[in-house]
């Protein structure tokens, strides 16, 4: 079809660095917390307590980094209201609420835009798959909806993969991570509903194109919506929607424990 496909392959092994371009880390399925022991674990003759790691020891081995994704940009702007709304130049203020709530919850945020700039799908994947110990949330405004509610996505299951190379083909980079990303989207959603009636109780599941070449817990946040009468209104949300992302992400952080042993993969530039 005169196009590559960018794939990568898992060596059995946590951490792995992915070639496209430029060096990505790629993290393999971390492991949720609390059921049962882990795979790695080795007998010793002296008596083992297990003792809860601290906040801070479990911030340094697991969740870290919060990249968000404010969505569109540049030329694209998005949706658009009848009263003028941009979805590309709303939702920055969003971020950059949200951006300040998550610090507060002791977070490290990186943003895929700050100004009006358009970075492309796999850019935006790309900042979340050079961390370690990163979750991925992509900001939008939706152009339907009941104004004043929230949703958040997940995308849907992966069919089986019948390639037996070893190759993860780069737009499945999530499938390692739906269950994570299902977690994460259940928190926030909760937090969302609580604050804006209307919303529905959990996440809902949709084919969102930044969430599948992300190699991380992530989810698609979309506020209703910019057929608002009023900016106002939109404006009024921004606080909410920040506490609720922020504290829902906190909520998460428990379940999101990285794998110990680093290793490499193969792909473009960089063959097995």
């Amino acid at each position: 079809m005169g196009h590559s496909i960018r794939t990568f392959r898992l060596i059995a092994a946590p951490v792995a660095i992915l070639s496209f371009g430029a060096s990505w880390a790629f993290q393999e399925k971390p492991q949720i917390t609390g059921v049962g022991p882990s795979p790695n674990a080795t007998a010793s003759s002296a008596p083992l307590t297990s003792v809860p790691p601290s906040p801070i020891a479990a911030s340094r081995m697991g969740l870290n980094v919060v990249v968000l994704d404010p969505s569109h940009g540049g030329v694209d702007l998005g949706a658009r209201g009848t009263e003028g709304i941009h979805e590309s130049e709303v939702v920055l203020q969003f971020s950059d609420q949200l951006k300040r709530a998550l610090e507060g919850q002791g977070f490290q945020v990186l943003t895929t835009r700050e100004g009006n700039d358009n970075p492309s799908f796999d850019d935006r994947s790309a900042r979340a798959n050079a961390q370690r110990g990163a979750v991925f949330v992509t900001l939008h405004i939706g152009s339907t909806g009941l104004p004043g509610t929230v949703r958040t996505y997940v995308m849907p299951d992966f069919p089986p993969s019948d390639d037996v190379s070893g190759l993860i083909p780069w737009d499945r980079a999530q499938a390692t991570f739906t269950e994570l990303s299902r977690k994460l989207g259940s928190l926030v959603q909760a937090e969302l509903a609580k604050r804006f009636k209307g919303s529905p109780p959990s996440a809902q599941t949709a084919p969102v194109r930044q969430l599948r070449t992300t190699a991380a817990p992530a989810i698609a946040v979309e506020i209703a919506s910019v057929s608002v009468e009023n900016r106002a209104e939109l404006d009024r949300m921004i606080p909410g929607v920040a506490e609720a992302i922020a504290h829902g992400v906190a909520a998460f952080r428990p379940s999101y424990i990285l794998p110990a042993k680093p290793g490499t993969t193969s792909g473009p530039g960089n063959p097995p």
